[in-house]
Order: structure tokens, then sequence, then C-alpha cells
């Protein structure tokens, strides 16, 4: 099968949504795909996507083989108090069942581990769960917490503290909540990902240190992770497609009785398939590229400078802090029921 270059992103689905932005025939040969299986569902407001890939397909996408759900409220703002407590309901649904085949003995040990630098917001995710954690007035005697901070800071490498950890504690199963990296901007702070493969901490930005796994600590280890940043190549590419779409939208309607009978501003639906020839004339041929060509560009043209950019949400301190107690909100209900 033709390896794809896969954009940087700690997101299974978005590795699947490069492909679909492709041709047809990329898209049914990834459906087909013995090593990759794909379901999409909706549930309320949650968008779900379900991937399971086997060692075929992790050959074939370069992700590793296991189970990665994701689940996104893409409306959600700061204030949606209805659509957090749909994300939890659904993370505490799919959680259950991603771990429905383990059995429980009273003295078995869970491990959760809380990665990233607290003194980055965007990267703090993990310390603050552990925080929001410790802070309950009941907490499970079956959790181990611990955020063992960042390499920068320790100059130890994270992947050996969890692994003298579990060496000392043999939990049942290690949990580990990181900060993820997407490739589109319309995703931050709005998805959360649950994995059974573990993680590569910093991964997402090019900083990937020892992975935390099954394969290297002999224990079953679950991700979640949240993404708080963004390159800045794709908000470039999201704001000239936005732009392009407008315009080429605008152009197709100008000599239509819609766009003038509007009593007020006319908004063209640059969702819907649009003909971006129409821009040609005006932007040139690169207007009618694929979002995806236009980014490379964009990233071609930053590798010149001599600074990477990462950009995350002005408010990333409050998104921060709502996810870290709705995952410790979910876990504590979920271990309740064990």
């Amino acid at each position: 099968m033709q390896n794809f270059n896969w954009q940087r992103t700690d997101l299974i689905d978005e590795s699947e949504e490069v492909v679909l932005h492709q041709t047809k025939e990329q898209k049914d040969t990834l459906k087909e795909s013995s090593g990759i299986q794909i379901e999409d569902r909706n549930t309320g407001r949650v968008k779900i996507t379900d991937v399971l890939v086997n060692a075929e397909g992790e050959k074939q996408i370069g992700k590793k083989k296991g189970q990665y759900i994701t689940l996104s409220v893409p409306t959600l703002t700061l204030e949606d108090q209805d659509g957090f407590e749909q994300l939890e309901k659904e993370l505490l649904v799919n959680f259950k069942n991603m771990h429905e085949s383990m059995s429980w003995k009273e003295d078995d040990k869970i491990l959760i581990i809380g990665l990233g630098n607290r003194t980055i917001t965007p990267d703090a995710i993990g310390p603050y769960l552990i925080d929001h954690l410790h802070s309950l007035d009941v907490i499970d005697e079956k959790f181990v917490m611990y955020a063992p901070g960042v390499t920068g800071q320790t100059g130890y490498e994270t992947g050996e503290f969890v692994a003298a950890l579990a060496e000392r504690l043999k939990p049942k199963l290690i949990i580990v909540v990181d900060a993820l990296a997407t490739r589109a901007s319309d995703r931050l702070c709005k998805t959360i990902q649950l994995t059974d493969t573990g993680i590569h901490p910093g991964s997402g930005v090019g900083n990937q240190r020892k992975e935390i796994s099954y394969e290297m600590l002999g224990i079953p280890v679950t991700a979640i992770g949240v993404p708080t940043v963004v390159d800045a190549p794709v908000l470039i590419a999201d704001a000239v497609e936005v732009m392009l779409r407008s315009i080429a939208a605008r152009v197709a309607e100008r000599s239509k009785p819609s766009s003038k009978l509007s009593l007020s501003s006319w908004q063209p639906d640059i969702n819907k398939e649009l003909d971006m020839s129409l821009v040609e004339p005006i932007f040139g041929e690169w207007a009618t590229w694929s979002k995806e060509e236009r980014q490379e560009l964009f990233t071609e043209t930053f590798a010149a400078s001599h600074k990477q950019l990462m950009v995350t949400p002005k408010e990333a301190d409050y998104w921060v802090d709502k996810y870290a107690k709705l995952v410790s909100s979910m876990l504590m209900k979920w271990a309740n029921n064990l």
C-alpha cells in the first residue's frame, strides 16, 4: 500500500482526514484495508470516531496497533456546560467499554500519571489533573497518582520515572493523561482521544521521549489526551482556506437573487462544494490548490526561520482546568463501579 505523508498530529482520526480530503481512490483503499477499521457515530452533540489498527495497519499508516477513540464537540465553548457534560458522559462510556474485559481484585492498584510541564499552560493538563484528584474529598484507595514533570525540569526521562513506579507498585493498569497536538485549528480544546496503545511524551511537538506502553512496561497503559496546541502554518492555511472559499462563494452567488434580496448582510455558505477556479483570476493558480498543498507551502516558508511556532488559545488556562476537572470526575465515577 502507498505510504502516506501524515501531517504531524497526535490524533489518529486526523491522519484519516488527510486521506479523506485527498482522492476517492485513496479513501476507498484505506476503508477496504484489512489493517484498519473505522467507525463514525454521533451521540447527542458528541462526534465519536473509533479506529482499530492491527499489525498490518501499523505498517500502512505509521500509527501503533491498538484501539483509538476520539470524541469531539465541534461547537464547544468554555461556557457550554451541556457540551462538557455530554463529553464526560461519552468519555466514561467508552472508557468503561475499553476496560470491560479486565477483572479486578480488591488490592489491585491503578497508577495515574499526569504528564506535562505545569509552568507552561497548554502543557499542564496532566499535572492539573493530579492536583484535582488530590483535592477530592474521597480518593479511591486503588489510585496512586503522580506528576513526574518533564525531562527539561528533572534531567530524567519521564518513562524511567513511570517504569520505576510500575516496578515498585505492580499496578493492574496505568492511565496516562497528557496534552496533544492537532493539525486542525477547529479541534483545539474540543476533542479528547482515548487509546490503549500508550503514549510517546512530547511526540506531538517534535520532542519525542521514551515510550510509555505495555510493550515497555509489561502493564496495560491507557492514554487520555486533549489537543491544546497547533502548528502556526495550520492556522494560516485554515484562515486562507476560509477566505478563498468565502470569496468563491460570493462570486458564485453574485448573479443570483439570493444575494440581493437579503434584508441583512448576506453571508455565503462556505461549507458546500465550490468551484475554486472562480478565484483563480484574482489570486492565481495557487488558489485552486488543496488545503494540504497550501499548508505544505506555508510550512516550507516558515522552515527558513529559526523558530517553529506552536499556537494555543488565549483562554488555554481555562480550557486546561476544565479538562483536568472533566477527566478527574470521569475517573472517579469509573472507579466507583469497579
